[in-house]
């Protein structure tokens, strides 16, 4: 009969081969790139990805970032409220409809993406060289069938 501390050190075993500990430790190899990049413009990763994603379609509202970024309420709480009160992005009221807020960048966020952004596609050219091109194309791929599906808010 097999003992606790077995079944323990056969579930630590497939533990650490298994596909979300992988995932997880990409995503932190990754972010750890673009971060250590921006950090001389006092911005993270997940800030100025937060910023581009407002870029794109401004001025938008919390529920287009929360699909467009597949984030959950929280998240995407948490995260404007720092660039927020950065002052990178603003409330846009004449855009608002009562219901819901829109935001967009201000033109101190818009500064910032165009000073930061040698340093994003050099730590995007770091990203890339870490996964070769075969982990590149793999990883295109497999975010290409994520953004095909429906979101579910669930990060």
């Amino acid at each position: 009969m097999p003992t606790v501390e077995a079944d323990i050190a056969h579930y630590k075993s497939q533990m650490v081969d298994s596909l979300f500990a992988r995932a997880r430790l990409l995503s932190k190899a990754v972010t750890a790139i673009c971060d250590e990049r921006l950090r001389p413009y006092g911005i993270s990763s997940t800030q100025f990805a937060l910023l581009i994603a407002v870029c794109r379609i401004e001025p938008v509202t919390r529920a287009e970032i929360a699909r467009l970024q597949h984030l959950n309420k929280s998240t995407l709480t948490r995260d404007l409220k720092a660039v927020l009160s950065e002052g990178w992005i603003e409330e846009v009221r004449k855009s608002a409809n009562g219901r819901s807020r829109p935001v967009a960048l201000t033109r101190v966020g818009k500064e910032l993406i165009l000073n930061a952004r040698p340093a994003w596609l050099k730590a995007q050219v770091q990203a890339e060289a870490l996964l070769g091109v075969d982990g590149m194309t793999a990883l295109i791929n497999i975010t290409d069938r994520i953004l095909d599906q429906p979101t579910s808010n669930a990060s």
